[in-house]
């Protein structure tokens, strides 16, 4: 019998103030793959992703990690928000923020020991943030606040990585270095799900694509997808004579 998948989003309906915003959405991610979800701003990537973790509900279909139905906190899955949903102002350091991904597993009332303080080492090693580990993150810039995010979702050592956007606003050596540690994450055998804007760099790192607006419109490996213009048209609503069409053209030679 074949494993379940790490990840299998099965004909997902999600709501929001009344409003669809996503579809019966079908997508699985195998262990070992990373896969780049793609599509327009407000397309429901990231309300995927929040489903996937369950803190959002779905009105129909259903989500489930490794055969089972993710739980906040229990569930072995690491998530890393847009930059802007982190309060970098609060008086932490370094290392603290990322143990800050283990609380859920630790409960409120149990101090860290040495296990957990092992894991946040090997995460920060990871992203190369290690001589940093005692600086308030209130000091970092915007490329070392975002490895910092990375380094807190690895701390769980999960099996499944979902990332939002996380190469916004950085610059080109540190969108390598992150993208580089994505690959290198699926694989070891991890599942990595990424949401990005960066259509040139996930058609370079991802072994799939999906592209999406409200449902999936297609999923494919990128030498597939960038020689069929039909889905970019269908998912992000541009015309024949779109440049993304042919940047795609251009990439695809």
């Amino acid at each position: 019998m074949a494993a379940a998948p790490a990840l299998s989003v099965e004909d997902v309906s999600v709501e929001l103030g009344g409003r669809l915003v996503l579809q019966q959405a079908r997508l699985s991610v195998d262990k070992g793959e990373l896969v780049g979800l793609l599509g327009p701003n407000g397309a429901g990537k990231t309300t995927l992703l929040r489903t996937v973790l369950g803190l959002l509900r779905p009105v129909g279909g259903r989500v489930a990690v490794e055969g089972r139905t993710a739980k906040p906190g229990r569930t072995a899955l690491g998530y890393v928000p847009q930059r802007h949903e982190f309060a970098w102002e609060f008086p932490i350091c370094v290392a603290d923020v990322v143990m800050t991904g283990l609380t859920g597993r630790l409960g409120l009332f149990r101090r860290p020991g040495a296990a957990e303080w092992e894991a946040v080492a090997d995460a920060l090693e990871r992203v190369r943030m290690s001589d940093l580990a005692d600086r308030p993150v209130g000091q970092l810039s915007g490329g070392q606040r975002q490895r910092v995010l990375v380094a807190r979702a690895l701390a769980l050592r999960p099996s499944l990585l979902l990332l939002d956007e996380p190469f916004t606003g950085l610059d080109m050596p540190t969108q390598d270095l992150l993208s580089a540690l994505f690959v290198d994450l699926a694989r070891e055998g991890r599942a990595v799900l990424m949401t990005t804007h960066d259509l040139l760099g996930a058609l370079d790192a991802c072994d799939r694509v999906a592209l999406l607006n409200r449902s999936i419109v297609a999923v494919g490996t990128p030498d597939r997808l960038a020689l069929d213009p039909a889905p970019w048209m269908s998912a992000f609503g541009v015309g024949p004579e779109s440049a993304l069409l042919r940047v795609l053209k251009a990439t695809a030679r």
